[in-house]
């Protein structure tokens, strides 16, 4: 087996460090027990989340011990962010997030073997600090020269909002996280988001300073596009992991819908996939570029990490059945009514409304004779068959889930005609 951080600084995981070649031995040595945080800042995790998931697997799979801590706290108080202060959520309604995320992320981790992993929440630890202890044990081992300048911070300071102390003392907490952890568990190695460095290296100084002991931190780089701007983002918003908040389908597509220039890099952060493996799809990608392969390869990795490999196969499956490629009779429900979820729609009557009808109530086509000569050139599709007899009646053994039926002309034009309830 070849060196594990020369493997994830290939993949793309190593932005700032502390010394690395004293993390390579560490890593070398034996079993080292790390941590990364996450906050329940929302219902769920986002695709960002994933670079720290899929580093955590990666280390859990060398043999290294995973704690993944939920902020039941530091949820409570969120984090300095440049756009300004957070709004803070009730108690009760963190509480419920906290859960939400704990099962999110035990999906990628192993609870078993050697290198099981733990769930831990900074709400058991900080829950009993009074305000004596949080000043006197704790903050006197802050400067507040250290603190004013993390750059979240000092950005928030010049702004005409300012900052309040509750945010302000959020990087206590998240250091004193480190602190328990290391007492706890003999943690050793933190890893989080380049925007985390901060809050990070104050944990292994509060380390330092409270036990004497030399602990590590690692933070993956923010992933952007070959343009430099950010990747991510949907029409709807987040890319949530969660499906009931974005749907398995709608998460396959996102990906299958990667520029090419991003295929290397998405391929080598997140799936994973072997080295040999990604090379070999990159360069066939490159050589049929129309294809998709490579992002049909990154798509099919990555929603089967996230939503399984049931869900996955569905969303593939109605993917090429839309265009004409599968049998659309064969999509669940639920995949379905996703996919079809942006197309235009009009509504039908069994019996009576004609696929020409149809043609024209979702604007595929402007007019009545322009649908008839579509239909008589064999270009009219109802669920993928192509239709011959422009008069003939939608019926109840054309519905797709008791529901709807998908109208396309051509081979990209697709609408959706719904059963009137």
């Amino acid at each position: 087996m070849g060196d594990l951080l020369d493997d994830l600084q290939w993949r793309g995981f190593v932005a700032q460090h502390t010394d690395l070649d004293a993390l390579r031995a560490a890593l070398n040595e034996g079993p080292v027990t790390f941590y990364a945080g996450f906050d329940p800042s929302a219902a769920s995790l986002h695709h960002g989340h994933l670079v720290a998931l899929m580093l955590m697997k990666h280390l859990q799979n060398a043999g290294h011990r995973p704690l993944a801590l939920v902020g039941g706290a530091t949820g409570l108080i969120g984090d300095p962010r440049m756009s300004g202060e957070r709004t803070l959520n009730p108690t009760d309604v963190v509480a419920e997030w906290a859960e939400k995320l704990r099962d999110q992320i035990a999906r990628f981790l192993s609870f078993e073997g050697d290198s099981a992993a733990r769930m831990v929440n900074n709400y058991d630890w900080t829950e009993g600090i009074s305000a004596i202890s949080l000043l006197r044990d704790l903050g006197k081992h802050f400067r507040m020269g250290t603190m004013l300048a993390k750059e979240s911070v000092a950005a928030r300071l010049r702004s005409e909002e300012g900052l309040s102390f509750t945010e302000f003392s959020y990087q206590i907490l998240q250091a004193n996280d480190y602190l328990e952890l290391y007492r706890r568990h003999g943690c050793t190695l933190e890893v989080g988001g380049n925007d985390q460095w901060g809050n990070i290296i104050g944990g292994v100084d509060f380390v330092r300073k409270v036990e004497g002991a030399t602990v590590h931190a690692l933070t993956t780089p923010l992933i952007t596009k070959a343009d430099g701007t950010k990747f991510g983002k949907s029409e709807g918003g987040a890319i949530w992991l969660d499906a009931d908040l974005f749907s398995p389908y709608d998460f396959f597509q996102f990906w299958i819908n990667v520029d090419d220039a991003e295929v290397d890099k998405l391929l080598r952060i997140f799936t994973l996939l072997p080295r040999e493996r990604i090379e070999a799809v990159v360069a066939e990608s490159a050589a049929k570029p129309a294809a998709r392969i490579g992002q049909r390869v990154l798509a099919r990795e990555v929603t089967t990490l996230v939503h399984g490999a049931d869900a996955a196969r569905e969303a593939e499956a109605a993917a090429d059945a839309l265009f004409g490629s599968g049998d659309l009779s064969t999509i669940d429900r639920a995949t379905l009514e996703a996919a079809t979820k942006p197309l235009n729609r009009a509504p039908i009557t069994l019996g009576q409304t004609t696929v020409v009808d149809l043609l024209v109530a979702t604007g595929l086509e402007r007019g009545r004779k322009a649908a008839r000569r579509t239909v008589a050139s064999g270009g009219a599709y109802l669920n993928n068959v192509k239709v011959s007899d422009e008069d003939a009646p939608i019926t109840a053994e054309h519905l797709l889930a008791e529901s709807l039926v998908l109208v396309r002309r051509g081979r990209r034009s697709l609408a959706v005609g719904l059963l009137e309830s």
